[in-house]
């Protein structure tokens, strides 16, 4: 309903790709749908909402965001159901934290009714889009940048809005291997490290670039101050299942606040097993990895999902996990969250809406 209370100009594509791609082989983040939604923010305020073919954005070389870095944006996802119905998963969630992040960046919040209206509508026409298939969705990026053509330091006057989708199969190809980071550092107290910015990415991709030539998928960030407790993964939060409980770091503003990661901390408690968000030492991990006391570690995000860790590396010695079974934890929320996301199952918690 608040799609219909925003007035979004619509221009559809003249000659749709999808009789083009191959639903068998989507890989990951290379195939784009037919539109995208805009928003400009120009005087104060949004406005111009569109969608538009999906295509090429002209820029000024002076573009501020290329320069000063003021980028940030979500990742979220849409299913489809058995009933042929297109399902999102906590949209309001991923605007709330959108709008987080733009606080944090110096940046106009987002109304509501631009950011649920522009992707409902958008995955409303491109719904043909949406796979089917078993591991497979609708993957859709929001982001917001700066657009003034202006060489200085300072908070951008304008920005852009935008959400563009694409169709996608699983992130991790087979179960990742992760290495404990103890050099590098990916945020610092006081930063931006709870911000989805672009800036924290780049800034991974040099340790992960090293960590990948040693064998590795992705790194486990630890804090800035010791490099003594686990904070999370490169592309998901990290979650441990050790003596009966579900341990996972506490949010802080060297974290993001992951939706997925909620998600199973709430499925948990409603399962009634012990969920403890703490301060993990990386000692305490190695500790029990090496007792056996480890019982599972996985990464989680709306790209990963529920993705089992098959071995951590720590200070050039790497310790394998326990095979996955049917009554792991892991497998278990895992299973149960394509149910939710798919409406297989009841949504007893609410998260899901219907496009």
């Amino acid at each position: 309903m608040i799609a219909e209370t925003l007035h979004i100009k619509t221009k559809r594509t003249d000659r749709s790709r999808l009789q083009e791609i191959d639903f068998t082989n989507l890989g990951f983040g290379r195939i784009m749908s037919d539109h995208m939604f805009i928003a400009d923010y120009r005087h104060g305020q949004w406005q111009n909402s569109r969608i538009v073919p999906y295509g090429e954005l002209p820029l000024s070389p002076a573009t501020a965001a290329l320069h000063y870095g003021q980028t940030i944006f979500e990742g979220m996802k849409a299913y489809k159901s058995e009933e042929g119905d297109t399902l999102l998963f906590r949209a309001i969630d991923n605007w709330k934290r959108l709008n987080k992040s733009a606080e944090r960046m110096c940046m106009p919040t987002i109304p509501e009714e631009i950011f649920m209206g522009g992707l409902t509508e958008l995955v409303r026409l491109d719904s043909a889009w949406v796979p089917s298939a078993d591991g497979c969705a609708l993957y859709i990026r929001p982001f917001m940048f700066a657009t003034d053509a202006y060489v200085g330091v300072k908070p951008s006057d304008t920005y852009s809005f935008i959400i563009f989708t694409g169709p996608v199969g699983s992130y991790f190809a087979k179960p990742p291997k992760v290495k404990i980071e103890t050099h590098f550092i990916r945020a610092a107290e006081g930063g931006v490290g709870g911000a989805k910015c672009g800036g924290n990415y780049a800034g991974s991709l040099y340790p992960a670039k090293l960590a990948q030539q040693e064998g590795y998928d992705q790194l486990i960030w630890t804090d800035a101050r010791e490099h003594a407790y686990i904070e999370e993964s490169g592309a998901m939060n990290v979650m441990f299942v050790m003596d009966g409980k579900l341990i996972t770091p506490f949010v802080s503003d060297t974290t993001l606040d992951g939706i997925t990661r909620k998600t199973i901390v709430a499925i948990a408690q409603h399962w009634g097993i012990p969920v403890e968000e703490r301060r993990i030492s990386v000692k305490e991990i190695i500790e029990a990895l090496k007792a056996g006391r480890l019982e599972s570690a996985f990464g989680a995000g709306t790209a990963a999902v529920v993705s089992h860790i098959a071995a951590i590396g720590y200070e050039g010695v790497d310790y394998n996990l326990p095979e996955v079974t049917q009554d792991s934890f892991a497998k278990k929320v895992k299973d149960y969250l394509v149910e939710i996301y798919t409406g297989k199952t009841e949504d007893i918690f609410g998260w899901t809406s219907k496009v």
